[in-house]
């Protein structure tokens, strides 16, 4: 990417971090008494007080879907808030909305794919490839000038993904209980339930279709035939071991 453009599209990025509207709401409502007067008045003091420089760097957002390993039916949409920690990896927390009131969901992690490529067979099962979710037109930055978002797909689209959800508000769950369960990204036309993805669009005021064809150019490296590994049947998901010792395998 020439360095010009690089710098618009990431300076879009973090100037429209709170852009896209307050499109989605949590699924769920997390049983509790509301907040007190005490506890509203700690909460706006450490507000103003506190650094939170870590919170400060997710200059990113993107829209885009999930699906749980071995299980193409749980299918979800999912609001990543991103802080690219440099040119090779980008953390992200997942929430189910984009409203005050949305639960965190999970994490994702994002590396190139040349960071990939130095990965074991056995690591590299755990991540999903993007290059669909790019050129299919799923995945969007919500607010942000078109040519900001193409430029930013285009970087995503070569890179891979491991992603963890904790909170399962598409199961109606009202707290984060259960096991953490491994994510995965379409690679196909066909996966992705149509009507999520058309309810999407219409409180984005977006057209996947038309992003399809507008990114028709973006181009990709050959997909790691470790990523994806669900596609060859290989589905990893954590389950209890008993002992707990040190050589035991969660997975």
């Amino acid at each position: 990417m020439c360095p010009a453009v690089k710098a618009v599209s990431i300076a879009a990025l973090a100037a429209c971090a709170g852009c896209g509207g307050n499109n989605t709401e949590s699924a769920v409502r997390a049983p509790g008494s509301p907040t007190t007067v005490k506890t509203d008045v700690l909460q706006a003091g450490a507000a103003l007080l506190q650094a939170k420089a870590p919170l400060a760097a997710l200059d990113a957002y993107m829209n885009g879907f999930h699906f749980y390993n071995g299980d193409m039916l749980g299918q979800m949409e999912a609001h990543h808030y991103c802080a690219l920690l440099n040119e090779d990896v980008t953390q992200c927390i997942i929430f189910d909305g984009n409203t005050g009131g949305a639960k965190l969901m999970g994490v994702e992690y994002i590396v190139s794919g040349e960071q990939f490529a130095g990965l074991p067979a056995e690591e590299k099962h755990l991540w999903h490839s993007h290059a669909y979710e790019v050129r299919s037109g799923q995945l969007i930055a919500p607010g942000i000038p078109e040519v900001a978002e193409k430029e930013f797909m285009r970087k995503i689209a070569g890179t891979y993904g491991k992603t963890w959800h904790t909170w399962h508000t598409d199961k109606a769950q009202k707290l984060p209980v259960g096991s953490p369960l491994l994510m995965m990204g379409f690679t196909r036309d066909g996966q992705a339930d149509e009507a999520m993805v058309a309810a999407r669009d219409r409180r984005f005021d977006v057209s996947s279709a038309e992003n399809r064809r507008n990114r028709a150019d973006i181009e990709h490296t050959p997909i790691d035939p470790d990523a994806d590994s669900w596609q060859k049947g290989i589905v990893v998901q954590l389950r209890a071991v008993a002992g707990g010792g040190s050589g035991h395998k969660n997975q």
